[in-house]
């Protein structure tokens, strides 16, 4: 059963797992479960995805519960009203501890037109590791907060890796070395990107809504074998207020 986050007459939110396709698409391979069928059976009823995340992506995904509420959200996320914050586990430490990506990208198609795509991140724990990886004999890696302005195809993947920092796990645009690495001594299979919370202004009543998915077991596990803890009385506010600075002073 999903686990939802949030749910009333118009919308509901669940916490989507990683490794599940959100819906049938030729980008989804050989998916034979998809969340949309599962949602539908649980919730009885309609649903309509108001957007998406990759397959190997888990976190806060948004679904309507009428195609009248869906056009609503979508118009929202197509003026960038809708506020997106994901975590994210990077090879290194990137520099400057918190800036702005800002990198055209192509759709679903590489060979497709680029449109403008801007990414803030902010450098939230480091850890240096005593395993020996190429020339190398320990490896850096870094928890980030990315959020994306825009909706690009893979957007946070792609700038990540454009910065040379991919995202651990990532069989598309990542590090196989580094991947395996995960695999082999922490015992990690997903990829780790995570959309911990969503801003929102309710489709109806225009209330403001925060919904926030927890992290998962492998990702929690990870993250206090590293030691990283999550700042006491952090918000993804805080992220947006300091990488806009930082942006700007560059």
């Amino acid at each position: 059963m999903l686990d939802v986050l949030y749910q009333d007459d118009a919308l509901v939110a669940v916490n989507k797992p990683a490794g599940l396709a959100v819906h049938r698409s030729k980008m989804v391979g050989n998916a034979e479960v998809f969340l949309i069928d599962q949602l539908r059976d649980q919730l009885g009823g309609s649903a309509h995805l108001a957007h998406r995340l990759d397959r190997a992506t888990s976190g806060v995904l948004l679904i309507a519960r009428s195609r009248e509420v869906a056009a609503a959200l979508g118009e929202q996320f197509m003026g960038r009203h809708v506020r997106k914050h994901y975590l994210a586990v990077v090879r290194g430490w990137p520099e400057p501890e918190a800036g702005l990506i800002d990198y055209a990208l192509p759709g679903s198609r590489e060979s497709g037109p680029r449109r403008e795509a801007r990414t803030h991140y902010q450098r939230l724990a480091t850890i240096e590791v005593p395993i020996a990886l190429g020339r190398y004999p320990q490896q850096r890696y870094a928890l980030l907060l990315a959020s994306p302005e825009s909706g690009r195809f893979r957007q946070i993947r792609k700038h990540l890796a454009h910065i040379h920092h991919p995202v651990i796990g990532d069989c598309q645009h990542g590090r196989g070395d580094h991947n395996r690495l995960y695999k082999q001594h922490f015992g990690c299979h997903r990829m780790l990107l995570h959309a911990w919370q969503l801003q929102l202004a309710h489709p109806l009543d225009g209330r403001p809504l925060l919904i926030e998915a927890p992290l998962d077991r492998a990702c929690q596990a990870l993250l206090e074998r590293f030691g990283w803890t999550w700042p006491a009385g952090f918000t993804a506010g805080d992220v947006a207020t300091h990488t806009e600075t930082a942006a700007d002073a560059r």
